[in-house]
């Protein structure tokens, strides 16, 4: 192996670590080929002018190789974490496996050759001829809080024990909204971003909706869509408030067992984000159970709805909270109200749910009492 001046920097990878598994994954995806040299692919090696490519999602590595007496040159691609949509490894994960499923269908596009991952320092996994992806978890017992929640609307009153959840989930989020999230003022912008424009989020939930849903027309939606763009350029750089979150915390994804002890079910969004989406998560669907329930709002379920936001602003002395809160308003009433989720859902209630989420839009700061206009019936 030559080592002029013009290649040494790059054979240097050969006593660094992962060389082994470089050698590995070539001999793998190509059997007895021999590495001769490596060498790193810039974005854009020539130019100085306005033109100049500042960088790319990736860190490209070209891999000089010798197989059956033939040189070739192949590419390892690696994703880097960024700003724009790869700062999780979940994602750098779905852009290398995107690529793997799609460089075949273009023609005279390279070819895939391998694709898979890491694993340690110097080890690695194969994915190819793999198909869907699977988790696999332990079970939590108990019975989902949805389940009380009908409960209550059915009873139009609340139980001791009623009570007793109640303040469990609110010192649950005090606690998990106390603690640092890992992230910067891009972690949080994301946050933001998704909740507006995410296939799960505002977007994606608004693209969800018939043409024809009563109550919901298509003027509608792009009014609410306009407005909850006009909330995120104003809470995009509130990146002090990052924080742990759940990212899902409904009434279907928290359990609570035979002694009232709590289990919590699929974290979303990287975990990381706005408390306002957690407590508006949990807190709109006192609301959306209510529904259906004449009475139920008045004798039980709005004393929880504004007791929830009574004692979390309690125990966190959040004061800026109901500043924000306005856009996750916005999206998780979008979800109680598409058809693709609840599909039973009266026109009539869908209506003051999306009433609700147009006057919580309106408004410079958020108040729990704007619900009893829409809910007290």
């Amino acid at each position: 192996m030559t080592t002029t001046p013009e290649n040494q920097e790059a054979q240097a990878w050969a006593a660094g670590p992962g060389a082994q598994r470089l050698r590995r994954m070539v001999d793998q995806a190509l059997p007895g080929a021999q590495i001769v040299r490596v060498l790193p692919l810039k974005a854009d090696a020539e130019g100085a002018d306005e033109s100049v490519k500042g960088g790319g999602y990736g860190a490209p590595l070209r891999l000089d190789v010798t197989h059956a007496g033939q040189p070739k040159s192949l590419v390892l691609h690696l994703v880097t974490s960024n700003q724009f949509g790869h700062d999780r490894r979940a994602d750098r994960a779905g852009e290398v496996l995107l690529a793997a499923d799609t460089f075949a269908s273009i023609p005279r596009h390279v070819a895939v050759l391998d694709v898979g991952a890491y694993r340690g320092n110097d080890d690695f996994v194969s994915l190819a001829g793999t198909g869907e992806f699977y988790l696999l978890t332990t079970h939590a017992e108990g019975q989902v809080y949805a389940e009380d929640l009908r409960r209550i609307a059915r009873a139009g009153g609340a139980t001791a024990l009623d009570q007793e959840r109640h303040r469990t989930l609110v010192e649950y989020l005090a606690a998990l909204h106390a603690q640092p999230a890992p992230g910067s003022e891009t972690a949080y912008a994301r946050a933001i971003r998704d909740t507006v424009g995410s296939g799960e989020g505002i977007f994606g939930i608004a693209d969800s909706y018939p043409d024809d849903v009563p109550g919901a027309s298509k003027e509608r939606l792009e009014r609410i869509e306009a407005k909850c763009l006009e909330w995120r350029f104003r809470l995009r750089g509130k990146h002090e408030r990052l924080r742990r979150v759940h990212g899902d915390f409904h009434p279907f994804n928290v359990l609570f067992d035979d002694r009232s002890q709590l289990s919590v079910l699929d974290t979303s969004r990287g975990s990381v984000g706005e408390p306002a989406d957690d407590v508006t998560c949990m807190a709109i669907n006192y609301a959306f159970f209510s529904l259906g329930h004449p009475g139920a709002w008045r004798e039980a379920l709005g004393g929880l709805w504004h007791g929830f936001w009574d004692a979390y602003l309690a125990r966190t002395r959040d004061s800026e909270l109901l500043d924000v809160v306005a856009p996750f308003v916005a999206w998780r009433g979008l979800v109680l109200a598409s058809p693709a989720w609840y599909p039973e859902l009266l026109a009539e209630d869908r209506e003051r749910l999306l009433g609700f989420v147009e006057r919580t839009l309106e408004a410079p700061r958020f108040s729990p009492a704007f619900a009893n206009e829409f809910f007290d019936r």
